[in-house]
């Protein structure tokens, strides 16, 4: 097992800056992940580290040891694909004990590490079928085992669950989870579904563009979030993202447009004093949105007519209209609403969030 350090690093296509000055310390046996839009740098910074493309400038240590300059096989790591890789025309235990052989461990050796692979997987049924027998997650726990009797010091993943059908994602990702605790490796995934790198990484890690936009440990990037980027990227539903005015009135701050007038809670009013008179960004969970009842102030109400009802089971999403803004409430399966009602929504004071509308910075 070993640390990762990334300084620098920078990755040019001809005048495409596809990572741009990223710097991580991930530690050793700490599980990060990389999640990010399609283009954001994240696979491009996997493969650097994994020696499948070449570094612009900038270093990558694994341990103790520069492996800008070393190829794949050198570094000790092992990395599960997107689409499984396994050789068609090989059996299972084949294909785990391709990598051994190849760099000529004894047969004994690779008998052992194949079985105690597969003990760990739960596919010792699998070792005599050949790949076109098996399922999309049998397929996946085979690449799983093949990078796990190299015994690596890094494991490196490329969206591995991609290709599999939502329940077997979860499925999955559960196993990986697992795989990680008991293995002890370090491990760096790269994905686009923010679901699975909150549930996954130890930390994560925002990009955008090239640039890591904050890195974090799940909950502080979704209580904390650097910036609106961020804030938006992770939490499913997104948040919702309202342009307000804030005025001073009556001793306190307000934030307000022509759908709603929100009184600012003394502990935020302090950080947005100084956008009275000024615009700014607000933005705020659909799970911090309920129902209002005759208890809740009103300065901390919004009223809102529902323009589409998505019942997922253990909660009703209500897509609605504030003003000229859309906004999405998560509320109780026990709601009863239907398109073109007026509702009144209350907000969870403490958890408004604010944005800089120039900068996006988080206020």
């Amino acid at each position: 097992m070993a640390p990762v350090h990334i300084r620098h690093l920078n990755k040019k296509f001809d005048e495409v800056h596809a990572v741009n000055d990223v710097n991580l310390e991930i530690h050793d046996q700490e599980f990060v992940v990389l999640v990010g839009p399609s283009g954001c740098g994240k696979t491009t910074t996997l493969r650097m580290v994994a020696g499948l493309e070449s570094v612009t400038s900038g270093d990558i240590l694994i341990g103790d040891r520069l492996v800008n300059d070393l190829a794949p096989m050198d570094r000790d790591i092992a990395m599960v694909f997107q689409n499984y890789a396994l050789y068609p025309h090989m059996s299972v235990y084949d294909n785990m004990a391709f990598g051994l052989k190849m760099r000529k461990f004894d047969r004994a050796e690779i008998a052992k590490r194949v079985q105690e692979a597969a003990g760990i997987l739960g596919i010792e049924a699998l070792l005599k079928r050949k790949p076109r027998q098996l399922s999309g997650g049998q397929r996946q726990r085979v690449a799983l085992g093949r990078a796990i009797v190299r015994h690596p010091q890094v494991f490196l993943f490329d969206e591995p669950l991609s290709n599999l059908d939502a329940k077997l994602r979860v499925q999955m990702r559960v196993e990986i989870k697992k795989l990680h605790d008991r293995l002890g490796t370090t491990a760096i995934y790269v994905t686009h579904d923010q679901v699975e790198a909150m549930t996954l990484g130890d930390r994560v890690v925002v990009m955008k563009d090239g640039f890591v936009q904050q890195v974090g440990e799940p909950l502080e990037l979704y209580n904390t979030p650097a910036n609106r980027f961020v804030a938006g990227f992770i939490g499913s539903p997104a948040m919702n993202f309202a342009s307000v005015n804030v005025s001073e009135a009556n001793g306190a701050l307000w934030a307000a447009n022509e759908g709603m007038r929100i009184k600012v809670p003394a502990e935020i009013a302090a950080r947005l004093n100084r956008y009275a008179g000024k615009e700014c960004v607000l933005g705020v969970r659909p799970e911090d949105l309920r129902i209002a009842n005759a208890a809740d102030p009103p300065d901390l109400n919004i009223d809102a007519e529902v323009e589409v009802v998505e019942q997922l089971g253990p909660e009703i999403l209500l897509d609605m209209a504030v003003g000229s803004t859309t906004m999405v409430a998560a509320v109780e399966p026990t709601v009863r609403a239907k398109v073109r009602d007026r509702l009144r929504l209350a907000v969870n004071p403490a958890r408004l969030h604010f944005f800089d509308p120039a900068s996006e910075a988080a206020i």
